[in-house]
């Protein structure tokens, strides 16, 4: 299978370069027969020398150029261009297809079957490029290890890589039970829980097909599929986390809601816990709440200079309402969460009333509504208040009573943190008025509304140079000057690690209306939103668009970023 000649040679230059000890090569090797062996994964399987170092001297050695596929994403229907057991076989994966030509990622140059096994699969000319054998065997397990090679991944994940803490009491519902706590099942939900985090993922949906339980990762805001469970394990998966959620398995009718914690890696997790009845099953989806992103402080959310002075000269004052708006998605509730594990200290009596409590916070008084027993963001409101509060959050102001009731503790002594439903921060006078509160009151409580949106930052392992229309750069260096002193601007190639998107990680992006005399003036006179942008344009305040675009000058994220969000 191998040439010898050529197998000679990479140790003789292993051994030259110092990259390989030759005493442990003998000892390792003795008398093995180099023709006989796979080179490659031999030396590395026995840790002889390191893979790069063995990367640099075959590159050398066959005048074969070398590829990184950790920069590179492969899609499925590339990869596929052979049969998976061919590529696992050999430990091979087709990068590109032009024509009748495909780009075959070796690990072993010296491995001619394994590119006349290709040439015969496909009918192509086939050129191969050398890359590092494990990576060769990862990206195959990523690209093409869906659904079919499921249980091999299994076989892989170690044992009580997850540990579940504080797991509910199980229900005597005894097979499901006895089926979810089987070897595979667990090792199954571990996994799945496992990989979403090590991809960053907010949001695990699981979610019942005909044929099968697709599983999908939230990764920076957008869903992505991760594989396919085989349908005969349904039950049993969604039994082992509706019983760790502390949920009724054997109601499948009605929504439920539940909540665990696993730590992974020394490291605690919070999953907040949804199921719902579909024609198929339960669909299960599970939002990872890592409370060590909240403890770092405002200056970590990606916010810029003006904005975050904005937001600090607010939290300065002694009581008066703080709004954070946006929609659904956008950061709201993890920049209120950040602000009061900043101002948690022991000499302030902090209470939050949410729907539901995601992040639970030591010291913190929170709690969650409940409509069916009558607790409401009203009615609770109103009980918190004789808790002599320092601080209040509310999770979210819905309705007059709510606003009311809010605007009111903000005016005898509170501080109150809420959040509304708009598209800028102008929005939420107009909305707080369209509840029905007068604008005096108003007026008298405001002392900050502002408008979030969350911008995905681009991957740093892909970045590169982007091009943009000149006419665009012209016009961003009149109005910025932060583009007058930039020449390069930046966008995502797509590699492995951000799973071809081109993006790592988000960040906040933050507009901000402090309220001033001026202010109060136009809100009692009702003056029309117009008015208070022109206000704050003349103030030097930049809008979300124009925060977004300093962020994209400044080579944190890209111009289709910036347009989408804003």
């Amino acid at each position: 299978m191998n040439n010898t000649a050529l197998n000679e040679r990479i140790v003789s230059a292993l051994l030259k370069k110092g990259f390989m000890d030759e005493a442990k090569f003998r000892e390792s090797f003795g008398g093995e027969d180099l023709k006989s062996m796979n080179l490659v994964e031999s030396l590395i399987s026995r840790n002889l020398v390191k893979e790069m170092d063995l990367v640099e001297v075959m590159s050398a050695e066959v005048g074969m150029p070398p590829l990184d596929l950790t920069r590179l994403f492969i899609e499925k229907r590339i990869a596929k261009t052979i049969p998976e057991r061919i590529s696992s076989r050999h430990n091979v994966l087709v990068v590109a297809k032009t024509g009748d030509s495909v780009t075959l990622a070796v690990g072993d140059p010296t491995d001619i079957v394994a590119i006349d096994d290709v040439k015969a699969s496909t009918a192509c000319n086939v050129v191969p490029v050398l890359a590092a054998w494990s990576s060769i065997k990862e990206t195959i397990r990523k690209t093409l290890g869906k659904g079919e090679d499921f249980s091999a991944i299994i076989g892989e994940q170690r044992e009580s890589e997850v540990e579940v803490l504080g797991e509910q009491k199980e229900i005597d519902a005894e097979e499901m039970v006895e089926e979810s706590r089987a070897a595979p099942i667990v090792k199954i939900v571990d996994l799945v829980i496992a990989e979403a985090l090590k991809k960053r993922a907010s949001d695990i949906h699981l979610e019942p097909q005909e044929r099968s339980l697709r599983v999908r990762y939230r990764v920076d805001g957008r869903l992505q599929e991760a594989f396919d469970l085989p349908k005969n394990n349904q039950n049993a998966v969604l039994a082992r986390l509706k019983i760790m959620s502390g949920m009724d398995i054997t109601e499948t009718r009605v929504p439920q809601d539940g909540r665990f914690k696993i730590k992974l890696d020394e490291k605690e997790v919070d999953f907040r816990v949804s199921a719902l009845p579909l024609i198929f099953g339960n669909k299960i989806v599970m939002r990872a709440l890592d409370r060590s992103n909240l403890s770092v402080g405002l200056e970590t959310l990606g916010f810029l200079p003006q904005p975050l002075e904005d937001f600090k000269k607010a939290l300065s004052r002694p009581y008066g309402i703080i709004l954070v708006t946006g929609p659904t998605g956008s950061g709201k509730s993890t920049t209120l969460y950040s602000v009061l594990s900043e101002i948690n200290q022991p000499k302030r009596n902090i209470i939050t009333i949410e729907d539901p409590v995601e992040y639970q916070l030591g010291g913190i008084t929170q709690i969650a509504v409940n409509p069916e027993i009558g607790l409401t963001f009203a009615s609770g409101l109103r009980s918190l208040l004789r808790q002599s509060p320092d601080v209040i959050m509310v999770g979210e102001i819905r309705d007059f009573e709510t606003a009311d009731i809010a605007i009111k503790a903000s005016l005898t002594g509170q501080m109150v943190l809420s959040t509304l439903h708009t598209n800028d921060a102008v929005g939420a006078i107009t909305r707080l008025t369209n509840m029905g509160i007068e604008p005096f009151l108003i007026s008298s409580s405001l002392i900050m509304s502002c408008a979030q949106r969350l911008l995905r930052k681009i991957c740093p392992h892909c970045r590169r140079e982007a091009e943009i229309p000149d006419d665009i750069i012209e016009g961003l260096r009149k109005e910025y000057p932060e583009a007058r002193e930039v020449d390069t601007f930046y966008a995502g190639g797509g590699c492995s690690r951000c799973g071809g998107t081109g993006y790592m990680g988000r960040m906040g992006t933050l507009e901000t209306l402090l309220v001033d005399d001026v202010v109060r003036e136009l809100i009692v006179n009702k003056r029309p939103a117009e008015e208070f942008r022109e206000y704050l344009n003349s103030k030097g305040a930049r809008t979300l668009r124009q925060n977004a675009m300093v962020k994209f000058i400044k080579g944190w994220t890209t111009l289709e970023e910036v347009m989408r969000v804003t």
